[in-house]
């Protein structure tokens, strides 16, 4: 059977009002340095375009699935197709060099020392992710502190084995989570050794059996030691977001927690102040309660993004307790955790189109 004759001149025509959109965050100097076009065809965004009838079909190479820039773009071209009087059918691939590209991709949350809110964040991000509609998986890793499960209300959860020898993460209300704490006995202190350690969080990364995951949040032990060492060179992490209070003894310790990503491919997609300010619960008010400048500083330092100053507010401890994510909820402390899910997933989109844009447009 013969497929319809496709007409050329008229996918041509269509490329070029695909033209008419900019990417965003476009990568506009080539790897010889030549500057390149902003538009997503320039960028090399664009595969093969057909049109068969009155259908327009349109490959994408975008790297967020769900994040808010790409799904600007996507609505871009689909009105840009319609527009040149076409039914738009968009295919989207994954398409870079990246360490992620053949699976999830992986985001790591760390931080200098214990006690800055990393879990927490954590467990708003890979809500705040899911809530856009991806597949999110997050994996505690946090040994002697695995708070996560009770964060997201399963806490009295197990493992259930899978096929294979591996084991299936669980669910909890569409994120697939998986914990030391569901192995252990949390009334008992946690006393492994290092190579203990070590050992279960290896076992632990290549024995679950994610199930279509397109986001794995990793919520990495606090400080810079063998545990963590261990979980960077096993994990193909993407990207990761470093967790600190404003206090000068907890940045200074930040400085080890991002340049423990140096000799990995992970870029450091900014840093997150945690308790920067207090809300009342009375009044509703947010207070200063240490200066404001430590994280914005140290940013500027090591020239990442602030993605975000999330206040002291009891309400996060409320909803921690819970085990209801407060990412959920329609409060301002809600919105700030919804915008750095969205920020980190459109750090994802940018790093990988960077990535694509300098392998479509190679020095001449």
């Amino acid at each position: 059977m013969s497929l319809p004759a496709v007409n050329p001149p008229m996918s041509e025509d269509l490329r070029e009002r695909l033209r008419t959109i900019n990417a965003p965050d476009p990568y506009t100097n080539g790897p010889d340095g030549a500057e390149i076009g902003d538009d997503i065809v320039t960028q090399g965004l664009v595969g093969e375009v057909t049109v068969e009838g009155e259908t327009a079909t349109v490959e994408l190479a975008l790297g967020a699935p769900h994040s808010p820039a790409e799904t600007d773009l996507v609505a871009a071209v689909r009105r840009t197709v319609s527009d040149a009087g076409y039914e738009p059918v968009l295919s989207v691939r994954i398409d870079d060099d990246t360490p992620a590209s053949d699976g999830p991709t992986v985001i790591a949350v760390s931080s200098g020392k214990g006690g800055v809110g990393k879990s927490t964040v954590s467990t708003n991000l890979a809500a705040g992710i899911a809530e856009r509609g991806a597949s999110v998986g997050l994996f505690d890793a946090d040994v002697f502190g695995p708070n996560i499960p009770r964060m997201l209300g399963v806490a009295d959860e197990m493992v259930q084995p899978g096929g294979e020898n591996t084991i299936l993460p669980v669910d909890a209300d569409g994120i697939q989570v998986l914990s030391v704490g569901f192995m252990v006995d949390d009334s008992n202190p946690i006393t492994w050794r290092g190579p203990v350690v070590d050992q279960m969080l290896s076992d632990l990364w290549h024995d679950v059996a994610w199930d279509g995951v397109e986001y794995l949040v990793v919520d990495l032990p606090p400080g810079t030691g063998d545990a963590q060492l261990t979980m960077l060179q096993q994990m193909p992490v993407m990207g990761s977001i470093v967790v600190t209070t404003p206090q000068d003894v907890a940045l200074d310790n930040v400085r080890k927690g991002i340049t423990q990503f140096d000799p990995y491919e992970a870029e450091v997609f900014g840093l997150v102040e945690n308790m920067s300010t207090f809300v009342c619960p009375n009044c509703g008010e947010g207070h200063e309660v240490f200066p404001r400048t430590g994280a914005a500083a140290l940013a500027d330092e090591f020239d990442v993004p602030l993605l975000g100053r999330i206040p002291l507010d009891p309400a996060i401890g409320e909803h921690c307790e819970a085990g209801e994510p407060i990412v959920f909820e329609g409060t301002e402390t809600a919105e700030i955790f919804r915008q750095l899910a969205g920020d980190v997933m459109d750090a994802v989109g940018r790093s990988r189109r960077h990535a694509h844009t300098r392998n479509s447009n190679p020095p001449a």
